[in-house]
């Protein structure tokens, strides 16, 4: 199973803010949307980074409320891992187990066409197996 098969049952969208959003902003934004993590993109819809909740509560641990003004340039991720539609769930998943984060922006040629959630990969994952099982099931009970 592939990336390109979880998008294809997601909504497309992908939610962005802009660099100079503030904490605040995003967090109404992330709450509104009911989303762990936006993407930072500039006027022209380039990814700039990746903004998590956790990133917000470490900021506003280090710096205290003074993190609240601080932008999403700030705040970000620059460093962005992502993955293809033609990569497998597997391969998603140990990238996100091994980078220990939640979320990966997936780019086709050097476009963005969606994002996946570890929730997304999990399920996806849980339902092949299930799968797997029934067709191993049907196979016993008709030999």
């Amino acid at each position: 199973m592939t990336i390109a098969s979880i998008l294809a049952h997601k909504d497309s969208r992908v939610v962005s803010v802009g660099p100079g959003e503030d904490a605040v902003a995003i967090a109404g934004t992330l709450a509104r949307h009911r989303i762990g993590a936006v993407l930072v993109r500039d006027g022209g819809g380039a990814l700039l980074g990746i903004l998590s909740e956790r990133d917000i509560v470490r900021a506003l641990a280090k710096e205290g409320p003074v993190a609240l003004s601080m932008t999403a340039r700030q705040l970000m991720t620059a460093d962005i891992h992502t993955v293809r539609p033609n990569d497998t769930i597997n391969h998603a998943l140990a990238e996100m187990t091994d980078r220990r984060i939640r979320h990966l922006p997936v780019v086709e040629d050097g476009m963005l066409v969606g994002m996946v959630s570890i929730g997304d990969l999990v399920k996806a994952r849980i339902s092949q197996v299930e799968e797997e099982a029934e067709s191993l099931r049907a196979f016993v009970t008709t030999a």
